[in-house]
C-alpha cells in the first residue's frame, strides 16, 4: 500500500478553559455592613463627646480607669452603682442611678473630704507655682524692672506663694527711716498687683526691718509703726496696679522679728516687704479668727495668746529695734 493512500489521523488538541470567579455568596456583604454599622457608631461617640461637658468627660474617664472597682461596688452590676456612668433606668438625665425593683434608697457615693483636701491642695500648689513664673516672666521681659529681680525672692510656703522684695545698699526701696516708696519700687509693685489679680487668692502683707534702732521719729515711734506704714504703702501700690482692694486681708508691721538673715541682723535684706497669695485654707483661717477649743477657755481657764492671726501686729517703744 501507498503511503499516500494512508488515512491521515487530525491531530486533536484539548484546552481546558477556565471558568472566571465563581459565586461568592453573601459573605461579603454581612462584612460590609458590620463596617459600615462599626463606622456608624464611631461617628455618634465622636458626637456625643463632642456634646459633652468637661466634667461629665473627667467622670467617664475615672470610670473606665477604675472599672473593677465601680463593678465590685456596685452589687449585681456596675449598672446599679451611682458612678457617673448609670446603667439601666428610662430616664438618662437621672442624678440618682439605677434602682431596682423594690428598693426605696439610692446608694450615695461616699467622698472621702480627706483626699479631696488633698487633691484640692495639689490642684492650688500647680495654680501657685504657675503664678510664680507668672511674676518671674513680668519681671524679665520688662526692662525698666530688670534691675529688681536680684531683690525679689519668690517661695511655696504652707500659707501660700511668698513673695519678698528685699533691700538693696545701693538701690533702698524706701528712703531711711522713711515709709515713701521709691520710683523703681513702685513700678515693681505696680506690675505684681496686675498680676495677683489674675488669681482669685486673698493676699496679706507685712513689713520687715532690720535690727538697727530707730532714732527719727517723734516720742513713741518705733519700727514697728515703720514697717506697718511701709506694708501700708505697698498695698496702696498694688491696688493702684489694677489689683481689687477687697482680695487684701491683712496689713502688718513686723518689725526686726522675723529676721530674713538672723546671723547678720544688719543686714540690708532683712528690710523687706512680704507679700503672700495665701491658699483657701490659710485665707479662711484668718478670716475665721482664733476658734476657742474647749469649755475652760470660754470661762477663762485658757490664757489667751496676745498677739492672733488676722490681726495686726503691734508693739510698745521699748521692743523698738530695726530701721
Amino acid at each position: 500500500m501507498a503511503a499516500s493512500d494512508k488515512k491521515i489521523q487530525p491531530i486533536i488538541v484539548k484546552k481546558i478553559k477556565k471558568g472566571g470567579h465563581g459565586h461568592h455568596g453573601g459573605a461579603w456583604k454581612i462584612a460590609y455592613a458590620d463596617f459600615v454599622t462599626a463606622m456608624m457608631a464611631f461617628f455618634l461617640l465622636m458626637w456625643l463627646l463632642g456634646s459633652t461637658t468637661k466634667g461629665d468627660l473627667q467622670g467617664i474617664a475615672d470610670h473606665f480607669s477604675t472599672p473593677l472597682h465601680v463593678a465590685l461596688n456596685a452589687g449585681s452590676g456596675s449598672g446599679d452603682s451611682s458612678s457617673i456612668i448609670r446603667g439601666g433606668g428610662t430616664d438618662l438625665t437621672r442624678s440618682t442611678g439605677q434602682v431596682k425593683r423594690g428598693e426605696t434608697e439610692v446608694k450615695e457615693r461616699t467622698v472621702n473630704p480627706h483626699a479631696l483636701a488633698r487633691e484640692n491642695r495639689r490642684i492650688e500648689s500647680r495654680r501657685l507655682q504657675a503664678l510664680r513664673d507668672q511674676v518671674e516672666s513680668v519681671v524679665a521681659s520688662d526692662p525698666t524692672l530688670a534691675d529688681m529681680r536680684k531683690q525679689l525672692r519668690m517661695d511655696l510656703t504652707s500659707d501660700g506663694l511668698r513673695i519678698q522684695i528685699v533691700d538693696d545698699r545701693q538701690r533702698p526701696m524706701f528712703d531711711s527711716g522713711g515709709a515713701e516708696v521709691k520710683y523703681y519700687m513702685r513700678d515693681l509693685l505696680r506690675a505684681i498687683g496686675k498680676v495677683l489679680n489674675e488669681v482669685d487668692n486673698r493676699v496679706s502683707l507685712a513689713g520687715h526691718t532690720d535690727a538697727a534702732l530707730y532714732s527719727h521719729g517723734p516720742g513713741g515711734y518705733t519700727n514697728w509703726e515703720l514697717s506697718a506704714e511701709r506694708a501700708n504703702a505697698s498695698r496702696r501700690e498694688l491696688i493702684a496696679g489694677g489689683m481689687h482692694e477687697p482680695k487684701i486681708i491683712r496689713v502688718e508691721g513686723l518689725g526686726s522679728t522675723q529676721l530674713f538673715d538672723p546671723e547678720n541682723p544688719l543686714n540690708p535684706m532683712n528690710r523687706r516687704i512680704s507679700i503672700v497669695v495665701m491658699t483657701s485654707e490659710a485665707s479662711e483661717r484668718i478670716l475665721r479668727g482664733p476658734q476657742i477649743e474647749d469649755e475652760d477657755d470660754l470661762h477663762g481657764g485658757g490664757v489667751p495668746s496676745g498677739r492672733t492671726e488676722g490681726t495686726a501686729a503691734a508693739g510698745s517703744p521699748d521692743e523698738a529695734p530695726g530701721r
